[in-house]
């Protein structure tokens, strides 16, 4: 097989999996048009239409997804053939992609990039953050992170650092004009920032304390997907806001933030790194493992 038709169905089984051009692009680091131009080469040579294209979404068509299912095989046992050649080097070589909350990930790879890279220099690592729900499967990623270990079947997770937790923060001035709450049902005389994510959804404040969970529902002026802005807000006086403490701890030390519900801010469940069961764990995204297990 020569190296053109190799490419082209290489792209093919990029675009398949992917079910879109432009993520097929991302994985392979060309531009989606030159994926496409590849697929249609791949067609035009076979006689064989392979995926169906409209405006909004890209799939295989019958013949495209018989190809599909005997080719991915074949490329997973070639990347593998590939990866095993990190043996044969002194570090790792190659693109590891990641998906994280933007609201996390600083806190995991701020105090591990630097070494990860100083002791993989061969290593490409790209760190996707966004609070959006991401299926990494679908959109090219080799790994994600969450909190829990609760995942979708098909999936190994593996705990790592750090261990994180929220903390309710409000500043001096809005403390001098409203008593700090003792008790999670106190929230309801304050004002609260609701917390959502980038689709609109909002998620409950909660507390644990003695074995008793709590979940409080705010219903204040202001909703936020982003942590930084919350902080920003708590630190205005006009609402207390539910955010990582780690990201209120600069403020929390200079002052210009208090905590209040603290005995009932436990540290929350362990960040998981997690990966399809099935694929091939790779020489690279191993290296990052063990430093984020460091």
């Amino acid at each position: 097989m020569r190296a053109t038709e190799l490419a082209e169905l290489a792209a093919f089984e990029a675009v398949a999996r992917h079910r879109s051009f432009r993520r097929a692009g991302e994985e392979r680091g060309v531009t989606a048009s030159a994926v496409s131009h590849a697929v249609s080469s791949l067609e035009a040579r076979v006689g064989i239409r392979l995926l169906n294209r409209t405006t909004r979404s890209v799939s295989p068509t019958d013949a495209g997804a018989m190809l599909l299912a005997q080719v991915s095989p074949a490329f997973g046992e070639i990347g593998s053939a590939l990866d095993a050649l990190n043996q044969y080097r002194d570090t790792p070589f190659g693109k590891v992609r990641i998906n994280a909350p933007n609201s996390i990930a600083p806190f995991v790879f701020g105090p591990v990039m630097g070494r990860l890279i100083a002791a993989n220099p061969k290593l490409e690592l790209e760190i996707v953050a966004t609070d959006r729900l991401v299926d990494i499967a679908a959109e090219g990623f080799d790994a994600g992170i969450r909190l829990g270990e609760s995942l979708r079947e098909g999936m190994t997770a593996v705990r790592i650092k750090p261990q994180l937790r929220f903390a309710v923060v409000g500043s001096p001035d809005y403390f001098e004009r409203h008593p700090a709450p003792k008790v999670p049902a106190d929230l309801k005389d304050h004002v609260c920032i609701r917390n959502i994510y980038p689709s609109g959804t909002a998620y409950s404040w909660e507390f644990s304390r003695a074995g008793k969970v709590v979940a409080f529902e705010p219903t204040g002026p202001l909703s936020l997907d982003d942590h930084e802005l919350m902080v920003e807000a708590a630190k205005s006086g006009v609402a207390l806001a539910y955010v990582w403490e780690d990201r209120a701890r600069p403020h929390l030390q200079s002052g210009a933030l208090v905590e209040c519900l603290a005995p009932w801010c436990a540290p929350e469940d362990w960040l998981y790194l997690y990966y399809p069961a099935r694929r091939h764990l790779s020489a690279g995204l191993r290296a990052v493992i063990e430093a984020l297990r460091a």
